[in-house]
């Protein structure tokens, strides 16, 4: 009767952080070669599982089941069974997989191999690389269309984001951005694609039929150092209403208007923050804050009530499951 009470009472505290749903968010650790396991409903640390050497990206499978995660010291992708967090099969690639992504109907990983300047496409039914794409020095992020038709892979190097035919698998266009491209996003109905550039502090939005620059958002906040905000993970929410980027060491998750496209807040969150990821429900919006191992979650309801909870060392990637 007391633990019954006590769950109450955990639960109507944390409906005020817009914690009610009960989703499972995965982190991965770099320094711990782990992925932390935090239950959602009540914004605990529930398990830490090892799972390899370095890993960063993490995806889910389309139907749940299962984590994809990119062990980067190991080169591989290793698949996880998200019922019993047991490595469950490893998809062997080239040197120091970091970001992936998948196509919209999950039969392929798209993942970018940094040393190797190169983009694996990996068929995951066959468990097999089907082709190596050569593509601009040191790629970084990687995103595919809602319709499959695009994969966008950017350069740090190079500073472009290139479009390669979901088809053909061929390089058609690339496109300039500024220093140090990171990640990239479609919006959910495939009309804009979004581009963070951390060196530059911005954020290069296209039109996706014209693949024509249609805006660069600039970050600034007042009192943080120029040289601190360092764009990288970006999300935006399923209407276009709402963006979010991950602002590095400024700490902050800036929020722009997907209409205006202008920065219209900054969020305070965790040092470090790198990746962040939405809420099945998107009512609350998980960043993976690497330098005070930490994740931030973000009520957005209200842009206000945010809370922290450690996971453990260097977090980077979130994947989450409802």
């Amino acid at each position: 009767m007391i633990n019954l009470i006590k769950k109450i009472v955990v639960s109507l505290i944390l409906s005020g952080y817009g914690y009610a749903a009960a989703d499972t968010v995965y982190v991965t650790l770099e320094k711990d070669n782990a992925i932390a396991v935090v239950d959602g409903a009540t914004g605990t640390l529930s398990q830490t599982v090892e799972v390899g050497l370095r890993p960063r990206g993490i995806l889910l499978s389309k139907d749940k089941t299962q984590l994809y995660v990119a062990v980067s010291d190991e080169n591989s992708i290793k698949r996880i069974d998200t019922a019993t967090m047991k490595v469950v099969g490893t998809i062997v690639v080239d040197k120091d997989p970091k970001t992936f992504a998948m196509s919209p109907n999950g039969d392929r990983l798209y993942v970018t191999n940094d040393d190797d300047n190169q983009l694996t496409v990996i068929d995951i039914l066959q468990n097999k690389i089907i082709k190596r794409i050569s593509i601009a020095k040191e790629p970084e992020g990687v995103s595919v269309s809602p319709d499959g038709r695009w994969i966008i892979a950017t350069s740090e190097s190079d500073n472009v984001a290139q479009w390669i035919d979901g088809n053909s698998l061929n390089i058609v266009e690339s496109s300039t951005v500024e220093m140090r491209p990171r990640s990239s996003l479609f919006t959910s109905d495939g009309q804009q694609l979004w581009v963070s550039s951390e060196k530059a502090a911005d954020l290069t939005v296209f039109d996706v039929k014209t693949k024509l620059k249609v805006k660069t958002v600039r970050f600034e906040i007042p009192g943080v150092a120029s040289d601190t905000i360092k764009p990288v993970g970006i999300r935006i929410d399923k209407n276009r209403r709402f963006g979010y980027v991950a602002l590095g060491r400024a700490n902050r998750v800036a929020v722009i208007d997907a209409d205006t496209l202008e920065a219209i807040n900054y969020l305070s969150v965790g040092q470090r923050v790198w990746n962040l990821e939405f809420s099945p429900d998107q009512k609350r919006l998980y960043t993976a804050n690497g330098l005070s191992g930490d994740i931030s979650i973000i009520n957005l309801e209200n842009h206000k009530d945010i809370k922290s909870i450690t996971v453990g060392n260097y977090p980077w990637g979130i994947a989450v499951k409802p």
